[in-house]
């Protein structure tokens, strides 16, 4: 997700010398680029999906770049969690200093306060980031962005949730960024962010009866039209009040500068709507000046657990 800010940045012509910037200093590279490299993951808490606040007795973060063993990380982000056998798995985005992309890493928690980092668990040639993991047929599945590679893959859990291997090209495309998944009324549905100009303001609608596919571009789409504040995905679309929640990063003006939310009350093969929501998100103490990224979860009491980056 944050290599492509950097990428559209275009800090120098040259792409070589862009290559070389990045891996002589990445972090001064990344602070010039509009983007600092202290990204962390935190937790936050409430009655809905669209009001949530600190964690009483959780303080964020709960994982920082600090706490990647295996490689130097220069920042961690997009959170995607999993509750597995009664343990937490949270995948998210490293970006590794000395390879200059990004990988994926997992920690793990029965408790949520102590994490146990894993380590990296899916590396590419080319950047990861925004690993949307879900389990489906008896089995997890992880759709990573990878438009670097010009395609949409599906990943399957293996021996292990920290064994992957490809299963499926899902769809491709020259930009492809952040693709979503949902399954909704027997169907499966994709949001992906298209401009082939980095400009984060086109989201794109895929549908499919199965879910590796073949998927077709919905009638509607593209769905957001020249919109920054609102197109690019920012998490996983959850089911509240017998309707879909889907969160968007606001990239106007800045990347990734804060989360919105939208309520959609038609999807089908030929309809879709949806409305804004007022999101309220209250990091606390943890003092973030930009948040874009929530993975929100409906625990078995009611209540809303969701998985945030900040910096």
């Amino acid at each position: 997700m944050l290599r492509a800010a950097v990428v559209r940045a275009g800090l120098y012509p040259n792409a070589r010398v862009n290559r070389i910037a990045r891996q002589v200093w990445p972090r001064g590279y990344l602070r010039l680029a509009g983007m600092p490299p202290d990204w962390s993951i935190g937790l936050l808490e409430g009655s809905s999906p669209f009001d949530l606040h600190a964690h009483g007795a959780v303080p964020s973060p709960v994982i920082r770049s600090a706490d990647v063993a295996d490689v130097p990380a220069l920042l961690v982000a997009d959170p995607f969690a999993l509750h597995l056998d009664g343990r937490w798995h949270v995948y998210f985005e490293v970006v590794n200093a000395r390879s200059a992309k990004g990988e994926i890493a997992l920690a793990t928690s029965t408790d949520l306060r102590a994490w146990t980092y894993e380590g990296v668990v899916l590396s590419e040639p080319f950047h990861l980031s925004y690993p949307f993991v879900f389990e489906w047929d008896g089995a997890l599945h992880m759709v990573p962005e990878t438009w670097e590679s010009g395609t949409v893959r599906l990943y399957r859990a293996t021996r292990s949730p920290a064994d992957w291997e490809l299963v499926d090209v899902l769809l491709r495309g020259p930009v492809l960024l952040d693709s979503t998944l949902v399954r909704h009324r027997d169907r499966w549905w994709m949001f992906s962010e298209t401009n082939a100009s980095h400009g984060y303001d086109t989201l794109r609608l895929f549908g499919a009866d199965r879910l590796t596919g073949p998927w077709q571009e919905h009638p509607l789409s593209p769905i957001v039209r020249g919109d920054a504040r609102i197109a690019r995905p920012a998490g996983r679309v959850v089911e509240h009040a017998d309707a879909l929640v889907r969160y968007t990063q606001d990239c106007h003006g800045r990347y990734g500068q804060r989360v919105r939310a939208f309520e959609i009350h038609e999807l089908s093969p030929d309809r879709y709507a949806e409305h804004p929501v007022d999101l309220r998100l209250h990091p606390g103490s943890w003092g973030v000046t930009a948040m874009h990224h929530v993975d929100a979860h409906r625990l078995r009491n009611g209540r809303w657990l969701a998985f945030v980056d900040g910096h």
